[in-house]
């Protein structure tokens, strides 16, 4: 079933352990079989919002963010207001009020209620939504980042798993960078806070500055943390770090993991996610870990324009990027 919004929704038909339907403002994906309900916010930034197992929420989150929420056309913080793109500067327009913080952050779609639902589909194999947001279309938002394109992102729950799949389409006559991520929340409940051990898949610690910029300076993320890579606990712990060098298997992904008594949540990035932020602020009421995948480190598009990072990935004129990242519990 193709439509635009919800205007053609209907209840959706049941494929044996899958099924897929609106649920007030959400989408709702379910396999039975695992007791998993994965709900998706179109009209709020598209947002992953919830995913239970058994009743048991997976995604964390704060006041005024939780779930998944997708930060582009640039993730995380600028250094001043502007980014730099084919060797040319780019100022923002702070007076559009679209650009959060005082040093810009998480780009401009994090809130966006443009977002048109594709399709929402379930068959004996897995439950799914497909949104398109057309970018180009937005005058506000081309002010900020001049560069025509769409955006396609795919919630997919098969097998307990879910995959979050995006897609941009350069339609600009220039390169395109990629800068985009997830500020990603998870948590587990069998397991006081302090008893909470996680992993992080990288080898490099990016050193910040106070206003969390990278410096260009790093350093072997054992330095910095003596459990990682191999795990450890969260006891002690605060975090609002920047990791790269992720570690991969076979078929190239990074993975993540938190892990109570028994749950675990394990988040695996796909090979264009060069880069991971995780934020454990360690407050009293914050039970949550962030595992950020980002295609870039923060500020790549301007520590790139310096010389001081070398993976920044752009589009030719007519192509797409493309990557996923997977978000398996376990242990419920």
């Amino acid at each position: 079933m193709r439509f635009v919004g919800f205007l053609c929704v209907v209840a959706l038909p049941v494929f044996g352990q899958y099924s897929a339907r609106k649920d007030g403002d959400a989408i709702r994906l379910e396999d039975g079989a695992r007791q998993t309900v994965v709900s998706v916010t179109p009209a709020r930034g598209n947002n992953g919002l919830s995913m239970k197992v058994k009743g048991h929420e997976v995604f964390g989150g704060m006041q005024g963010m939780g779930g998944v929420p997708f930060l582009a056309p640039w993730a995380n913080r600028l250094d001043e207001d502007a980014f730099y793109a084919n060797g040319k500067k780019y100022l923002l327009n702070m007076g559009l009020g679209n650009v959060r913080g005082q040093i810009p952050m998480h780009g401009v779609l994090q809130n966006a209620s443009q977002w048109e639902v594709v399709e929402v589909k379930a068959d004996g194999n897995a439950a799914w939504v497909t949104s398109r947001l057309d970018f180009y279309r937005n005058p506000d938002w081309m002010e900020q980042f001049p560069f025509a394109h769409t955006i396609e992102m795919t919630h997919r729950l098969h097998d307990g798993t879910l995959e979050v799949m995006v897609k941009l389409n350069n339609l600009s006559t220039a390169p395109m960078p990629v800068s985009i991520g997830f500020h990603s929340f998870y948590q587990v409940d069998d397991a006081p806070r302090d008893d909470w051990t996680f992993r992080l898949g990288a080898r490099t610690h990016w050193i910040l500055n106070p206003q969390k910029i990278p410096t260009g300076e790093t350093e072997p993320i054992g330095k910095f943390l003596p459990s990682q890579p191999d795990g450890g606990s969260l006891k002690d712990v605060k975090l609002d770090d920047l990791f790269d060098d992720l570690i991969r298997d076979a078929d190239g992904k990074a993975t993540m993991w938190l892990k109570g008594k028994s749950e675990k949540v394990e988040v695996s990035f796909g090979p264009n996610y060069k880069a991971v932020v995780s934020y454990f602020p360690g407050g009293p009421t914050q039970n949550f870990i962030c595992f950020e995948p980002m295609a870039g480190i923060t500020d790549a598009m301007n520590m790139a324009q310096k010389g001081t990072y070398k993976d920044l990935q752009s589009i030719p004129p007519g192509g797409t990027w493309q990557e996923s990242f997977w978000v398996k519990p376990s242990g419920y």
